[in-house]
């Protein structure tokens, strides 16, 4: 097995390329394969990536140990716990009311709701995990932009970018920063300019950044994000469910008759689900059995599978286009005309609310197909529409696979979209109308995080030790209950630390990262080295566009600190620009997971991250490169 081969400055050679060197690059070509293609879910990935590791240990130097040792990681067990501190402090309601209070003055201007949205956002995200901050934000600025009639496609990008540019402001801003500080720690034993981060390494340069970001932000990102989404948008005309919804009457001698809501469904079909049951209470009044029927109300939205039919019931219905002319055929039913606009389905606040629903980073619904009856049974919401990859699915949703970043179109009793705003693994967009938040603990919740952020800043312990202290205050407090610490935890992210940690081990161990280092130095002959550091960022956030940041980092701090000490460079320069690079990712919906959460509802094309995403990365790149070499030299 190849031995670690760091370059130094004397070094004159490209080092040999060796059989274990190969197997490693097959296995990272392999894992960008699969990052990029998402055949797999990411935390699969990542357990895929610890066995092939593990099986061709001849070549990579992982034996079963050091093939799990990224589950007992300092990094990853740091992130869980700095997401479950998140999660508590998030349930108190201090993040939104934060966002409401900010947004309070922002009126009709467009510049002051950006203000108000970055003022909110990034000094959050230096103290919190930016993933849920965005997460808790997207329904308070959707509502900012409702009101002051600005189409929400305007704030939910600079929204997006607002986190992560605030992420770089101390260590626990991001879940990459905390996997940069173990990465370069365990660098440090061969360069000794590298160290583990402290809570402050690099704020004052994290302030620059955000500042200069915050201005693109305010200032320009409007000029070039188009209206996707209108002010106040008409969500039926939005997802054009005219098309796709029906109404059907429950004809005299129909086999629906005294059957159920699931009884109809079995004869309708699995491509038409029934949405809502409106009955008319005075002819129940006349009834005989007027006791039974009138205990049922007279419009029932996301109808139960027992709720009772009866003769003149009507049936509100969503399926195809196609399935929809063959309504007139399924025996037992008759469509009912429709005057102008969709008439049958009530959008008034007491019967159901309409909203969208963004299916999370790790929201089990990933990878499922979506049925709108099994939805409705488990949720008490009815699905109306769907948006993919920013795109309405204009046809069939009845087994459409659900991805991150996809939204539901729903319409929901209020209490079960209270309910729905509780859960982790999925984002409404709106807030709910009694919001149901521990404000009274909100005190003892900011206090555990400060206490926190002190004993780590102040080094009594270490970040890790600071942090699962906070969490078992938040459950002693009552901050959190015991059964929410599981549901505050991304577990896609934590599998995705344990998968790539090992793979980074294997890089440096078979000189994998030397070699490739090499291939950079020989570019020191005819570029200056402010160029080449310059370049190690631009690297970097394009693999962040196609792969995890966190495993851009990995893949990358070892080639960066070893191609600097071979020009004779300063490791930690490198090594802080690929950190940087690699939690701001601009250019599209891939790179970053708070990209994904604003797609749906902001009604965004691929494009649209890229307009306005790629000047602001090219800005950022100067900022941060020449922020670096002033503050530590290159």
């Amino acid at each position: 097995m190849a031995a670690s081969a760091p370059l130094v400055q004397e070094t004159a050679t490209q080092p040999e390329l060796t059989t274990d060197m190969i197997v490693v690059f097959g296995v990272v070509v392999l894992a960008l394969v699969f990052f990029l293609t998402e055949r797999l879910p990411v935390d699969v990935t990542a357990i895929l990536l610890i066995v092939i590791l593990v099986v061709l240990e001849p070549w990579t130097g992982i034996d079963p140990a050091t093939g799990i040792s990224g589950f007992a990681n300092e990094a990853t067990i740091t992130v869980l716990a700095m997401l479950i501190l998140s999660g508590g402090i998030s349930r108190t309601g201090i993040v939104q009311e934060l966002g409401r209070r900010m947004a309070a003055f922002a009126g009709t201007s467009v510049r002051k709701q950006l203000f108000a949205t970055v003022a909110a956002t990034s000094p959050v995200s230096g103290v919190l995990n930016n993933t849920p901050v965005v997460a808790l934000l997207v329904p308070v600025v959707t509502d900012v932009a409702n009101r002051g009639n600005t189409s929400p496609s305007k704030l939910l990008i600079p929204l997006s970018y607002a986190s992560q540019v605030g992420g770089m402001l101390t260590l626990i801003g991001t879940s990459t920063n905390i996997l940069a500080s173990d990465v370069s720690a365990r660098l440090g034993t061969t360069y000794p300019e590298l160290h583990r981060f402290s809570m402050f390494e690099f704020t004052r340069l994290g302030l620059i950044v955000a500042l200069v970001g915050g201005l693109y932000l305010i200032f320009v990102s409007h000029y070039l994000l188009p209206e996707r989404v209108p002010p106040r948008a008409d969500y039926l005309a939005e997802y054009a469910v005219s098309d796709y919804v029906a109404d059907v009457a429950v004809v005299p001698g129909s086999p629906l008759v005294d059957g159920t809501v699931g009884d109809a469904t079995e004869i309708l079909g699995p491509d038409i689900d029934i949405v809502q049951v409106v009955r008319d209470r005075s002819r129940d009044r006349d009834r005989e059995a007027g006791a039974d029927s009138d205990s049922t109300p007279g419009r029932a939205v996301a109808p139960r599978q027992d709720l009772p039919l009866t003769e003149g019931d009507i049936l509100v219905v969503r399926t195809n286009r196609d399935a929809i002319t063959e309504l007139a055929d399924i025996p037992g039913v008759e469509p009912v005309a429709r005057p102008q606009s969709v008439a049958g389905l009530s959008t008034d606040a007491d019967a159901g609310i309409l909203t969208e629903l963004v299916i999370s980073l790790d929201s089990r619904l990933v990878g499922d197909r979506l049925d709108p009856e099994a939805f409705r049974d488990e949720f008490s919401a009815a699905v109306l529409g769907l948006r993919s990859r920013g795109e309405l699915v204009s046809e069939r949703i009845v087994g459409k696979r659900l991805d991150v970043g996809d939204t539901l179109l729903v319409q929901a009793p209020p209490e079960t979209l209270d309910r729905l705003a509780r859960r982790g693994d999925m984002i409404v967009a709106r807030e709910p109308p009694q919001p149901d938040y521990r404000t009274d603990k909100a005190p003892i919740a900011v206090a555990i995080m400060v206490g926190v952020v002190a004993v780590a800043t102040l080094e009594f312990y270490p970040i890790l030790i600071a942090a699962l202290a906070g969490v078992v205050a938040m459950v002693v407090t009552g901050v959190l209950e015991p059964n929410e610490l599981y549901d505050a935890v991304e577990w896609d992210i934590i599998f995705l630390l344990a998968g790539v940690i090992p793979l980074g081990i294997a890089l440096e161990q078979t000189g994998s990262a030397a070699y490739l280092a090499s291939l950079v130095v020989s570019t020191a002959d005819f570029l200056p080295t402010l160029v080449v550091l310059w370049l190690f960022y631009i690297v970097t956030g394009l693999i962040t566009e196609v792969i995890s940041n966190n495993a851009s980092v990995v893949l990358l701090l070892p080639v960066a600190a070893a191609a600097a000490a071979g020009i004779g460079s300063n490791p930690f320069a490198f090594v802080l620009a690929v950190t940087f690079a690699a939690s701001t990712a601009f250019l599209g919906p891939i790179g970053y997971q708070t990209n994904l959460f604003v797609y749906g509802p902001g009604g965004y094309r691929f494009g649209d991250y890229f307009r306005v995403g790629a000047p602001l990365q090219l800005i950022l790149s100067v900022v941060t490169v020449l922020g670096i070499a002033f503050f530590w030299g290159v």
